[in-house]
């Protein structure tokens, strides 16, 4: 039987000079013994690559280890606060890390707490039916003799990555570290889905600005900030796979192990480039858009001023020929008046002198009008 560590309890610290009645209701507690292999999925101990065994408790995946050659490998999906307390007793956890595991919603990071090696990773899934992109997390505990995967999502799919493990036993046997390269591996090959799925979004958005669609502003913004997620869970991975090498020599990786993991740096480091193109580039398109947008609004504008501009030529119109219209009117008006005491009135020639100031005055502010462009 294998030699365990001492177990170190997990209860979360109380800070000084909080109450017991502060604490109840400030910091979770482990509370009572729970079921912890109810979340287990998958649990099996290999050695010299080759499944020796599958327990059904976790106790009896530590006491199935037959030397520190072989490793036990526990996968569990979203478990309770309990469940995980009393996992990371069987494993001697870090209680930070134990606690980064039960909040969830980490970054991806790489931090090593001794001999145990703790992961976040953000998988990421493309949905054609909804055209979105959904982010899981995962976090994997890393020992000499055991890996503990804690999923709180469907994916990645683990049982695939172990499936391919268990019938690849020369990388198997190189233990935990080539456990931990194979989740890595799936983690990243499961965004080249996600890039293109992208990719085509953006293509269809390229095509919804040029053709002057209202609603693609809306796509625009969605879609950019589903980039900077993606950027978000992607961009900490080259960070975590350079402190990984940098660990070689010291924990004298195997040398094709080595070769694997850079391998996975090359197809992180494409994932990322892109991601970054993408960003810039709907930066390029939501700018085209605005200008587009801008100059749409402009001949609208423009249409809107020249059809005032003719409406005011038509007003023009109308006002001067009311004007000329009005004059004769007024003039009759007044000598239509029947007064006995009135000039001009019994007059010989009065009817022509009316006519005569009617016409005149008409032709003169025909003049008057035509000369200022109003006719």
């Amino acid at each position: 039987m294998a030699h365990q560590p001492p177990r170190r309890s997990l209860i979360p610290r109380r800070a000084a000079g909080v109450s017991d009645t502060e604490a109840a209701h400030s910091a979770p507690k482990p509370g009572p013994p729970a079921s912890v292999e109810r979340t287990v999925v998958n649990s099996a101990v290999y050695r010299d690559g080759a499944k020796i065994a599958t327990p059904a408790t976790l106790a009896e995946a530590l006491t199935a280890l037959p030397d520190e050659s072989s490793m036990a490998w526990i996968g569990m999906y979203r478990p309770e606060n309990n469940q995980l307390y009393a996992a990371a007793e069987q494993f001697d956890l870090h209680e930070l890390a134990v606690e980064d595991a039960i909040l969830a919603h980490q970054r991806p990071k790489l931090e090593r707490y001794g001999d145990t090696l703790f992961v976040v990773l953000r998988a990421a899934r493309y949905c054609d039916d909804t055209e979105r992109v959904e982010f899981g997390e995962l976090h994997v505990f890393c020992g000499k003799t055991f890996v503990l995967t804690v999923r709180h999502s469907e994916s990645p799919d683990l049982s695939a990555v172990r499936a391919r493990m268990e019938s690849d036993p020369d990388l198997l046997r190189l233990g935990p570290e080539a456990v931990l390269y194979a989740i890595l591996d799936a983690v990243v090959d499961g965004y080249a889905p996600v890039v293109a799925g992208l990719q085509n979004d953006i293509d269809e958005i390229e095509t919804e600005v040029f053709s002057g669609d209202p609603g693609v502003s809306r796509r625009i913004y969605e879609l950019t900030r589903e980039v900077i997620e993606f950027q978000r869970a992607t961009k900490p991975l080259l960070g975590m796979l350079r402190s990984l090498a940098v660990g070689f020599e010291k924990y004298n990786t195997d040398e094709e192990l080595r070769r694997y993991l850079r391998d996975v740096t090359d197809h992180a480091t494409v994932v990322v480039e892109r991601a970054d193109g993408f960003r810039q580039l709907l930066g390029n398109i939501l700018t085209v858009n605005a200008t587009l947008v801008s100059q749409a609004q402009n001949e609208e504008m423009r249409h809107l001023t020249q059809a005032s501009y003719v409406q005011n030529e038509e007003v023009k119109k109308v006002s001067s020929w009311a004007a000329i219209l009005f004059a004769p009117t007024l003039i009759g008006t007044v000598y239509g008046m029947n007064f006995d005491v009135m000039p001009e009135t019994h007059w010989e020639f009065g009817y022509p002198f009316a006519i005569g100031l009617m016409v005149l005055t008409c032709a003169g502010l025909y003049t008057v009008f035509k000369r200022r462009g109003w006719l």
